[in-house]
């Protein structure tokens, strides 16, 4: 189950106050291609994955935070890992939609095992998301 050679699509549903506020945010800030949807929920090409965002206004958007690396990392939270110019690109187009970061993007575990690039910021209906990228692709599950 380990092996990430043979890494087949995820599938992740998650819930939205609104579908207007999902396709302005997956659609056109994040540029995700749009699928199937019903008046309900959205299939989203969220990189090569299977994402749905299912209308659920009373759950969406709930937040907690933890620590990681002496950052307040929101919990729970998604997202895939890039490569590194898709990864700055991805922030350049975050930046340029006027969205805060959570979490401005850094590299985190810096000069350690697993040293990354991540990035965190909510969508439009409170839902974190986490970007990271790896030099070495090795790394994303070094202990």
């Amino acid at each position: 189950m380990s092996d990430t050679t043979n890494v087949r699509p995820f599938h992740l549903a998650i819930p939205v106050s609104s579908l207007d506020n999902a396709r302005a945010f997956y659609g056109d800030v994040l540029g995700l291609p749009q699928g199937r949807s019903s008046d309900d929920w959205i299939d989203w090409n969220f990189f090569g994955h299977q994402f749905v965002t299912h209308v659920a206004p009373d759950v969406a958007g709930l937040k907690n935070h933890s620590g990681v690396d002496g950052h307040s990392v929101p919990v729970p939270h998604f997202g895939v890992v890039l490569l590194r110019d898709d990864w700055e690109a991805l922030a350049e187009r975050v930046k340029a939609a006027g969205i805060e970061f959570v979490i401005e993007p850094y590299i985190r575990f810096k000069g350690k095992p697993g040293e990354q690039g991540t990035m965190f910021f909510y969508d439009y209906c409170g839902n974190a998301l986490e970007f990271k990228t790896f030099n070495d692709d090795s790394q994303i599950f070094a202990t």
